[in-house]
């Protein structure tokens, strides 16, 4: 999705704008989504939720599968409409991000530049006349610090399952018309695993508040039917809404 992603600051933006979202044609060929773990109930009536190996984070990152392969999104529409309930944070976030800092725990709101969502004219301003962050700037960071907490929690919690090793290869083969295709490259949390847990982790588990982002995770992977028949009939009409 970004194509310039630079820091924002009063002395390069002073005159930019942002636009609200009113189509999603830029996420339309990001087959996937990073999610935290606060996201999974809601993503799983929709997405499959697996995870992939993140060599860059060096660890394990949860993912909503948005197409079955790179370039795709099948959620999104050839109007930019988004055909589903429950839009990933990751993606309502855009044009922004948050980068790390030199400083450990610091971290810097960045835009892409190259989005048709920051503007001259139209939008609400970023800064004030006066060169302080504007109403719009700041909404922004209070979203991107929620987003940063939800993010710690969440590499917390993929931290725990591997060292416990409770992840393994996601390893399906499924029909789509008249071919058998295997879906590798994703994870996903061992069952058999999970259910052998001992009394006392399976309660560490609940203390930590694990336990139902664990289930809906489990719950999410019958979602990848539906990508196969998305992908069969591309979207056309709205998808069933998910709770």
């Amino acid at each position: 999705m970004f194509t310039n992603l630079v820091p924002v600051n009063k002395e390069r933006h002073a005159g930019k704008r942002i636009k609200p979202i009113e189509d999603y044609k830029f996420a339309s060929q990001s087959f996937i989504a990073s999610v935290m773990v606060h996201e999974f109930v809601r993503s799983a009536a929709i997405y499959p939720v697996v995870f992939l190996d993140d060599k860059e984070r060096d660890g394990f990152r949860p993912m909503a599968l948005m197409g079955l392969e790179a370039g795709e999104n099948l959620f999104v529409d050839e109007s930019g409409k988004w055909q589903a309930a429950y839009i990933p944070a990751i993606i309502r976030r855009y044009p922004f991000a948050l980068a790390s800092t030199d400083q450990e725990n610091q971290f810097t709101v960045c835009i892409d530049e190259g989005s048709a969502l920051v503007a001259e004219e139209e939008g609400e301003p970023l800064f004030t006349e006066e060169g302080e962050p504007a109403e719009a700037l700041e909404n922004v960071k209070r979203y991107l610090t929620e987003l940063q907490q939800m993010d710690t929690f969440t590499t917390a919690y993929c931290k725990y399952l591997t060292e416990r090793n409770m992840f393994t290869p996601l390893n399906m083969r499924v029909r789509q018309a008249d071919q058998i295709r295997n879906i590798t490259g994703c994870y996903v949390i061992n069952e058999e695993r999970l259910n052998n847990l001992s009394s006392e982790r399976f309660l560490e588990m609940r203390e930590k508040q694990y336990l139902p982002a664990t289930y809906a995770h489990l719950g999410s992977l019958v979602q990848i039917e539906r990508l196969l028949k998305l992908k069969e009939q591309p979207v056309a009409n709205p998808i069933p809404k998910g709770d």
